[in-house]
């Protein structure tokens, strides 16, 4: 088996387990092993970027390990995808104003909740201009506090049509008492048979 083979098998054989600083060091160590040339002979038979070895090889020639805490960062800070709301600032802010007037909760405790889906939510947020999946909906009304409730019966009749006239005329009469320094009381009832 010639070298270039052989560093073939041998990334093969480790590239499951080694995340992309280790594929990049592997290379890199290959590389230097060969000598002039190498890098490109390497690149040829790993398929990593010859960037990437050398950087590789920047990192080796260092006097110390570039990660040596414990969380050994496999990219530069800052790397990556950046958040949603660093890219579009105004998301939090129109997904609060379409929560706000169907949000449900005890005053007195952090949970909240909303009554409308994360889909329908994501589907208004696109209407809006916003770029972002219900998944990525649900991620954000976690970070503001929410906790995201499934309806639990769904066979049991019909919707009402005035449904959602009915919550906001509660939450309009819960914000009216506690603006005014009174109590509100919530009660949860079942029809019985």
């Amino acid at each position: 088996m010639d070298a270039d083979a052989l560093i073939t098998a041998r990334y093969k054989a480790l590239e499951g387990f080694c995340d992309e600083r280790q594929r990049r060091l592997f290379a890199a160590a290959e590389a230097k092993v060969l000598g002039h040339g190498g890098v490109k002979r390497v690149a040829e038979a790993t398929g990593v970027a010859r960037g990437s070895i050398l950087a590789g090889i920047k990192e080796l020639n260092s006097a110390s390990p570039v990660a040596t805490d414990r969380t050994r960062r496999v990219r530069r800070a800052g790397a990556g995808r950046k958040k949603l709301v660093d890219i579009d600032p105004l998301l939090v802010g129109d997904l609060e104003r379409l929560v706000e007037p169907v949000t449900s909760g005890d005053p007195q405790s952090p949970l909240r909740w909303t009554c409308k889906s994360l889909m329908q939510l994501a589907r208004e947020l696109g209407e809006q201009g916003h770029k972002i999946s219900h998944v990525s909906v649900g991620v954000l009304l976690k970070d503001l506090g929410y906790s995201l409730q499934g309806n639990r019966k769904t066979l049991e009749g019909g919707g009402h049509p005035d449904r959602n006239a009915q919550f906001e005329y509660i939450n309009h009469k819960t914000d009216a008492a506690l603006s005014s320094g009174q109590p509100v009381i919530s009660v949860d009832t079942k029809k019985f048979l």
